[in-house]
């Protein structure tokens, strides 16, 4: 890819983020995990999210057309409540938290969101959700780190909290070998009443 065509895409998310008190919450559980890996790739605090939809690689001129019907979504839906909870890993290469509270909520809001994707034109892999916030990637020669820190994470039991705004997130710079780095391109409140 050439350095215009990479200015001309953003990888693109719709996602939700904790509040700082429940990611300081894991980043206090995690503390034992980063003195005893720290040659796995952790996450940047601010960056950690849950996925609600995965875009991949847009053009950045297709970007905007999904502002208003995300805002209008976001406008309509009441906050979902959410914890922390645990931990595992994927391919002993990933490690993760897993999510717990309003997961049927968290499955409508996905839904929804996926929907309103499709219907701006923009196709994307359409995962199954596995709701999950990614901590840390193991290096190539490194098969255990990830599995110990998960087991670490085993007992982990966050606070629930509210998840108040809908963000669409993109992340056009940091790649290679170094850590992602993602910004939010726009994020909307919940407004409706919580039911």
């Amino acid at each position: 890819m050439t350095d215009q065509s990479r200015a001309a895409t953003v990888r693109v998310f719709i996602a939700l983020a904790p509040p700082d008190e429940a990611k300081e919450e894991l980043e206090r559980a995690l503390g034992p995990a980063y003195e005893a890996y720290p040659r796995m790739r952790w996450n940047r605090i601010e960056d950690w999210h849950i996925t609600l939809a995965f875009l991949g690689e847009l053009p950045s001129a297709v970007v905007p057309a999904l502002r208003q019907p995300l805002a209008e979504l976001a406008a309509a839906r009441g906050p979902v409540e959410l914890a922390l909870r645990g931990g595992g890993h994927f391919d002993d290469r990933v490690l993760w938290t897993g999510i717990d509270g309003d997961l049927d909520g968290l499955h409508r809001l996905a839904t929804d969101v996926r929907a309103v994707v499709r219907e701006c034109g923009i196709e994307f892999e359409e995962r199954p959700l596995r709701p999950h916030l990614t901590l840390a990637r193991a290096r190539r020669d490194d098969p255990t780190s990830v599995v110990e820190a998960a087991a670490g994470l085993a007992g982990f039991t966050g606070r629930l909290w509210r998840a108040e705004r809908l963000h669409l997130v993109g992340s056009n710079f940091g790649r290679g070998p170094g850590p992602i780095r993602y910004r939010d391109i726009e994020a909307w409140g919940f407004s409706a009443a919580a039911g």
